[in-house]
């Protein structure tokens, strides 16, 4: 098992979440760091953390409805077949390297009265495990257990009969040095509030002598402060946009089938190139901006131009089939850029539905070697509380 340390340079160069570094190359989110990608604070707020979506390809924008929802799309609630729902997830991570690192994640909704409106809630907790704090030169300074969560809430409402809209507000904590000196600061937790804007459209129609439903969702995820851990030091939080599309086809009376297709783009200002002193920009924009200038000029602000704006987009796109609304095949794959990260690979997962008990299974299977993402599992368990349906 590998050695974990957090590297306090860091901090002195302005590094923006303090991601564990697990290997040389690679981040905690599973991206590659020696391409050019994107950095913020609290990057954990933008893993996957149920195990239908993981099953999906990470694709959840415009699935169906589920406990899980207030992650991809709160407005989706609204449309959900139960009244009320809990369920509780958990994602031992980066487990190829380490075996104390793990992401857990609670959920549920309540419809109101009129099943017009719907409030959602959940915490999200990312556990880094025990890890060793070291100098420039390696000197161990500290041991520590690093830990972020999120606590959100949120807010949907029917606006029409095949369109919902919601709103969810969220607080972020993340404790990732101890108070650890750096330089002659002292370091701190990070805080940032945050909401999500997020809207979605379901249509049921014949094809044929089929029934079919097409949906259509976007959520603007994580508009919120800056983070930092020390008075100099302000970071983006990772404002998201997420656009997808999916469509349900019922075969018969017991078999149907649905892909899904998510875009994903982060709205956070690409980082300049400088001259060779460091003090002048000789290609990009500057990215020491405030919030909503930065989420406007990341559409273009890439150094490289539109192609690299381009390469900015990842992309989801997952089948899942139901037999009888009871058990579920899922696959699902996940891709994004070389330059930006790099992550690609194929995911799988079954899911059960008894009465009101949901179990939902996922792995993941990267296409790349030494990849820390390799083998990732994910474990899901709900509970309807009500027995009726729409």
């Amino acid at each position: 098992m590998m050695k974990k340390n957090l590297l306090l340079i860091l901090f002195a160069l302005g590094g923006v979440s303090a991601q564990a570094q697990i290997s040389a190359s690679q981040d905690a989110v599973g991206r590659d760091n020696t391409s050019n990608i994107i950095s913020t604070a609290a990057s954990f707020l933008l893993i996957t953390p149920d195990s239908r979506a993981a099953g999906l390809g990470d694709a959840g924008v415009a699935t169906s409805a589920d406990i899980n929802s207030q992650h991809w799309n709160a407005s989706k609630y609204i449309f959900a077949e139960h009244k009320n729902g809990v369920s509780g997830s958990y994602t031992p991570w980066l487990k190829s390297y380490v075996d104390d690192m793990f992401i857990g994640y609670l959920s549920g909704y309540n419809k109101l009265k009129r099943g017009n409106q719907a409030i959602g809630y959940s915490l999200t907790y990312f556990n880094y495990g025990d890890m060793t704090f070291t100098d420039y030169n390696g000197t161990t300074l500290k041991n520590f257990n690093p830990k972020e969560f999120a606590l959100d809430a949120s807010y949907s409402l029917k606006l029409a009969e095949n369109l919902s809209g919601g709103l969810t507000m969220r607080y972020i904590y993340s404790n990732l040095t101890g108070k650890a000196t750096i330089g002659s600061e002292e370091s701190h937790a990070g805080h940032s509030v945050a909401g999500d804007i997020s809207v979605f459209y379901t249509k049921n129609f014949q094809t044929g002598e089929k029934n079919s439903t097409l949906s259509l969702g976007a959520n603007i995820s994580n508009i919120g402060t800056k983070m930092g851990y020390t008075s100099n030091n302000q970071n983006f939080i990772p404002t998201n946009l997420k656009l997808g599309v999916c469509y349900k086809l019922d075969i018969d009376e017991y078999n149907s089938i649905s892909c899904a297709f998510d875009v994903n783009k982060l709205l956070v200002p690409t980082p300049p190139v400088y001259n060779a002193t460091g003090d002048s920009i000789i290609a990009g924009k500057d990215d020491d901006v405030s919030v909503p200038v930065g989420i406007f000029q990341s559409f273009g602000d890439a150094p490289d131009g539109f192609k690299e704006e381009i390469k900015e987009l990842s992309y989801s796109i997952g089948f899942e089939y139901w037999y009888a609304n009871t058990f579920a095949g899922r696959i699902g794959y996940f891709t994004e850029h070389k330059d930006k990260g790099g992550r690609r690979y194929l995911t799988f997962g079954v899911g059960l539905n008894i009465k009101s008990f949901t179990f939902d299974f996922a792995y993941l299977v990267t296409t790349t070697q030494s990849n820390p993402l390799q083998n990732t599992i994910r474990f899901s368990l709900g509970f309807y509380l009500d027995n009726s349906k729409k």
